[in-house]
């Protein structure tokens, strides 16, 4: 299996997994969306803010599913590598290792695959 198809696939399996939870447990999903949903709206910071911020603690979590996801949502939001890598910085700040590990592997290897995904 290639990087594109283990990326892809952890999406669809984050969001394979939530429409199952959310089918289970519709109120506390419904909740849920609707708080994240007001928490990543455009307000004084921007939603590109918002998704450098998610990925910083993404990372700083050790969230492999999270870290995908919230990397996806930065290049959705425009965001340029270096930005990307600048916030990684800054999370590596107060994460050392584990996040840099994260951060040359999984980041460097997902971003490359979702940006030579056909659009």
């Amino acid at each position: 299996m290639d990087i594109q198809n283990q990326s892809d696939d952890s999406l669809f399996d984050f969001k394979q997994g939530l429409g199952i939870f959310t089918q289970k447990m519709p109120n506390i999903a419904r909740a849920y969306n609707e708080f994240t949903e007001v928490c990543f709206q455009e307000g004084t910071l921007s939603k590109k803010e918002k998704q450098l911020i998610a990925l910083g603690v993404s990372i700083y979590s050790q969230d492999e599913y999270c870290i995908i996801y919230h990397l996806k949502g930065c290049l959705d939001q425009g965001c340029s590598e270096k930005e990307i890598l600048e916030a990684i910085g800054v999370t590596a700040a107060f994460g050392g290792g584990a996040v840099m590990s994260q951060a040359v592997t999984l980041v460097q290897k997902t971003m490359n695959d979702l940006n030579n995904m056909p659009q």
